[in-house]
């Protein structure tokens, strides 16, 4: 699907933050700004895997930027200034109960100050998305294990929160490298949907409608136009993990880039088919896991036994026969464990 965001231009890069600009003269992209803001302040920092925002600034002139702390951000003082303007309060001496002075106060208050963008400042990670960090190095193991835990704990906490981030996918996963391994964070939550005071059995229920997300990693009901739930970020998630555990990798049509994505093949036109496509056309068809077809080396050894069969679950058409989250965390946990003996 195309790109969303626009993103003008990097601004900086420190040892500590990245920067990005995000230019507020599409109409279209402002409910998706709105949308990742208030996702990242409701996770607060509170969880090493999802990605931590330190800052956001509006720029309302050429060299006028207004400052909003990440955990406090006026969501209402945000939402007017993206969808148009904000107008300054008169000062306080001017107010008073008059009938006058409400009509003099009213005629003073200045005019609404143009959003020209806004920067968001948020944790940086050096080790690129996931696509770059695994596809530029041999594989292994050790690290494919640890991106697997990292993201079920993950979205396991933002399903907690009532989050579902409609858009999992390994661009969206960006990597940070330490002496102990890849630390993985959770990003880009413009099509993320929150439901404040929900469970995660509750958010199991809810049903979304707009269809959203990228090709690959699809689950077959948003693919059809059905109405979906958070399961749908499972199936995105079992679909990455596939291609993560047997380095499965595809191009999309139109670039040069090799990516992670698992998918089946087409007839004899070789046609790649996003496994949500296939699942939603054929409800029946039976994955093979581990693939049993010849690739170029190099290749991590196949996944387990437990492994094939908790992806098969995750990867299943009907949404109710897939893991929550929180099962899925569990489950993750016990299959690789028991594979490894």
């Amino acid at each position: 699907m195309e790109e969303l965001y626009t993103l003008e231009k990097e601004v900086g890069r420190g040892s500590y933050v990245a920067i990005k600009r995000l230019p507020c003269s599409k109409p279209e992209c402002i409910e998706l700004y709105l949308q990742e803001i208030w996702a990242m302040r409701a996770t607060a920092k509170n969880h090493v895997n999802v990605i931590a925002l330190h800052s956001c600034l509006l720029q309302t002139g050429p060299r006028t930027l207004k400052p909003l702390t990440a955990g406090k951000l006026p969501g209402q003082l945000v939402e007017s200034v993206l969808k148009g303007s904000v107008a300054k309060a008169s000062p306080p001496h001017q107010r008073n109960h008059s009938q006058s002075c409400v009509r003099r106060r009213s005629t003073s208050v200045s005019a609404p100050l143009y959003c020209v963008a806004l920067w968001v400042v948020m944790e940086y990670c050096d080790g690129g998305d996931l696509n770059h960090f695994l596809l530029s190095r041999l594989p292994d193991n050790q690290n494919n294990h640890a991106v697997v835990r990292q993201l079920c704990s993950a979205v396991a906490f933002l399903h907690s929160l009532g989050i579902t981030h409609r858009d999992l996918k390994p661009d969206n996963v960006l990597v940070c490298v330490t002496s102990k391994g890849p630390v993985v964070k959770v990003a880009d939550f413009g099509l993320s949907k929150m439901s404040p005071g929900v469970s995660e059995g509750e958010l199991t229920r809810q049903h979304f409608s707009s269809t959203c997300g990228s090709d690959f990693y699809m689950a077959p009901e948003v693919w059809g136009g059905l109405t979906y739930t958070a399961q749908a970020d499972i199936f995105s998630l079992g679909a990455m993990f596939w291609a993560v555990l047997e380095r499965i990798t595809f191009v999309e049509e139109g670039t040069t880039q090799e990516q992670l994505g698992a998918y089946v093949w087409k007839g004899r036109s070789g046609r790649l088919v996003p496994l949500g496509e296939a699942l939603w056309e054929n409800a029946e068809l039976q994955l093979s896991i581990p693939i049993k077809f010849r690739r170029a080396p190099p290749l991590p050894p196949p996944p387990g036994p437990a492994t094939c069969t908790l992806l098969l679950d995750m990867l299943a058409a009907d949404p109710d026969a897939r893991p929550t989250a929180t099962q899925l965390e569990a489950r993750v946990s016990c299959a690789l464990e028991e594979d490894s003996h």
